[in-house]
């Protein structure tokens, strides 16, 4: 919902365009949308259609996820919800967790968004979180989330050989990761906050 003079905006982590807040029960609809979307669907496992109660009930679990953490991406010009972002399945005891991002709204595509949120989620897994490693699986054919993620510092470690069957032929999958160490090389160090966050 736009944030108007009585209502502000929930803000989680703030970059120079984008910041993320929880999603809720509210954004139901349109993060089906998204998901049933073939632009953004062909980019993740689910092969078939995803109904409202399933990603309701997605979305209303987040809380009880703790080794989760899952966020919108929303604009900061104009509060629009463009996408969503997370650090899943994160290992307490080896400081690890996956990477998974999603730009659901078309006309936000391409425009340097997932790599700004790409950018501050690294941030928060590295400098709140305390994480060593951050890693992700991506598909061959995903040309754009490659060059985001190799601008965003991730090195590619692997690949998993005809992994999926995804538009009439066999996919590779490349394993990507960024250690705590090459973040930090790669910023500074991490004694300041950057993308404007707080």
């Amino acid at each position: 919902m736009p944030a108007t003079r009585r209502t502000r905006p929930i803000v989680f982590l703030q970059g120079r365009r984008i910041y993320f807040r929880p999603l809720e029960v509210a954004d139901t609809n349109t993060c089906q949308r998204w998901i049933n979307d073939l632009g953004t669907r062909q980019y993740m496992l689910n092969v078939r259609p995803l109904t409202e109660v399933e990603e309701r009930r997605f979305i209303e679990g987040i809380a009880d996820r703790k080794d989760d953490v899952i966020v919108g991406i929303v604009t900061r010009s104009g509060h629009r919800l463009i996408g969503s972002t997370g650090l899943h399945a994160v290992c307490w005891t080896d400081r690890r967790a996956t990477f998974g991002i999603m730009i659901g709204e078309p006309s936000f595509r391409g425009k340097g968004y997932g790599t700004e949120a790409t950018a501050l989620m690294l941030q928060h897994a590295f400098e709140t979180l305390n994480l060593n490693r951050v890693d992700l699986d991506v598909y061959d054919f995903n040309t754009a989330g490659i060059r985001a993620y190799e601008k965003s510092g991730f090195v590619r470690e692997g690949v998993m050989r005809q992994f999926r069957f995804a538009h009439g032929r066999y996919a590779d999958v490349f394993r990507y990761s960024i250690l705590a160490e090459e973040y930090f090389a790669r910023n500074g160090g991490g004694s300041e906050p950057r993308s404007g966050t707080r």
